[in-house]
């Protein structure tokens, strides 16, 4: 046995939850360094350059196109070469990006930037992260990616006062460096370092299962192969494709909502604090909320979970659309903690509904395609919130659509179902 697959463990705790804690840090600086301080960065440049508010919200969509076009391409790596050699590219790609943010003066260089920061994100995000997860736990599955995601809302909550002091103290060229620096030390060396994307590199088993006898080294690869679907073979099954319509369209709602929050809140008469308020409880209920229903994937089919999640971000939604000048603040604390709650289900719920219905041998294509679809739904939804405002000065007829949209995404998600076992491709 060689010594890369000898069994190696941190005193008595399974290698598996020293695996959760590192990506769970891996998902705080993915949301954290890009999606949750993108806001704080548009007066100072407003100011500085003199972009318009529109020109810098395109860098976000900018951001999460390619993190959206590349995670097909980075599940594919991820399923033959592993994880850890992926995500350190991916960091040192994320750090280039924000490296050329710091030096933006020109517009396109500023969308240049952030469509670098955005493939790399691909690279040590949510694809490569909720891969090892998966491998790594069956039973336990569930749980473990509930507290994985739960990096993502975390990443709000720890990197929006690190940039806001930066941003006050320094400047918004100082805010990308500091994070371009901070990537590229915690990332290289932990994903080298620790990152293993499956339990049998280490002679370990799922869950910290201990078995009876040793497989020989094809045979789990054999037994994969019998419940892998490829991603031509998952492209045909109806799963595939209600799965993307309940993710794409909740999140292309969801987002939409939430960036225009801010500026729907102010526009009723709300202080920017209360708005700051109002959107870090949203990052809190989406940190608790991944924990809660990753939790519930263990319990219940994940398409229910799905579900779940959705209809608490529709009632959120519809809390927010009764705020007027004058409502107690109890209606958007309530949005934000019950929307922010639903918005936890996306991740683990996703990831569990393609392993279940997909397998595991070519998780990282099937999950990377279904998260491009996600991601390009994320990319859009606050451009068409701002489009629609700008066009009636009303942020209703935009919350009306989201509303919609994630009514329709309730009852795809409970539509789907297991796709009978695919003919091997010979």
């Amino acid at each position: 046995m060689t010594s890369e697959s000898k069994p190696r463990r941190m005193g008595r705790i399974f290698y598996g939850y020293h695996l959760v804690a590192v990506t769970f840090l891996f998902l705080v600086l993915f949301n954290g360094c890009a999606v949750s301080v993108f806001s704080l960065f548009v007066h100072p440049l407003e100011e500085s350059l003199g972009w318009g508010r529109g020109q810098v919200m395109a860098g976000f969509t900018f951001f999460y196109l390619l993190v959206g076009f590349a995670s097909p391409v980075v599940g594919r790596f991820v399923d033959r070469y592993g994880a850890r050699p992926v995500m350190p590219i991916g960091a040192a790609t994320y750090g280039i990006g924000l490296l050329l943010l710091s030096r933006a003066s020109d517009l396109w260089l500023f969308y240049v930037g952030y469509a670098i920061v955005g493939a790399g994100a691909a690279a040590f995000g949510p694809v490569p992260c909720s891969a090892v997860i998966s491998n790594w736990f069956k039973r336990k599955r569930g749980m473990a990616l509930g507290f994985m995601a739960a990096g993502i809302g975390a990443g709000g909550v720890v990197m929006a006062p690190f940039v806001g002091f930066m941003l006050s103290r320094f400047d918004w060229r100082a805010a990308y460096l500091s994070m371009a620096v901070l990537v590229v030390a915690v990332v290289v060396p932990l994903a080298l370092g620790i990152i293993r994307t499956k339990p049998s590199e280490m002679g370990l088993y799922p869950d910290g299962d201990s078995a009876p006898t040793i497989i020989p080294a094809d045979a789990e690869k054999r037994a994969e192969k019998a419940i892998g679907f490829t991603l031509k073979q998952a492209l045909r099954s109806p799963a595939f494709w209600l799965i993307a319509i309940a993710i794409s369209f909740s999140n292309f709602a969801n987002m939409s909502v939430f960036q225009a929050s801010a500026s729907f809140l102010g526009d009723a008469g709300f202080s920017i604090a209360t708005a700051a308020t109002a959107l870090g409880l949203v990052g809190f209920g989406s940190a608790t909320g991944k924990i809660l229903f990753g939790w519930m994937c263990d319990k219940i089919p994940a398409n229910r979970v799905c579900a779940i999640g959705i209809a608490l971000q529709l009632t959120g939604t519809l809390l927010l659309m009764s705020v007027r000048t004058g409502s107690p603040q109890e209606f958007i604390w309530g949005y934000a903690l019950i929307s922010g709650l639903g918005v936890g289900a996306w991740l683990p719920t996703l990831s569990m509904m393609s392993s279940t219905n997909f397998g595991l041998l070519f998780y990282g294509t099937v999950f990377g395609t279904l998260n491009l679809l996600n991601s390009t739904g994320t990319a859009t939804g606050p451009l068409f919130s701002g489009m629609a405002y700008d066009m009636s000065g009303s942020y209703m007829g935009a919350f009306t659509t989201c509303a919609i949209l994630m009514a329709i995404a309730i009852p795809a998600a409970l539509a789907v179902r297991r796709p009978s076992q695919p003919t091997r491709e010979v």
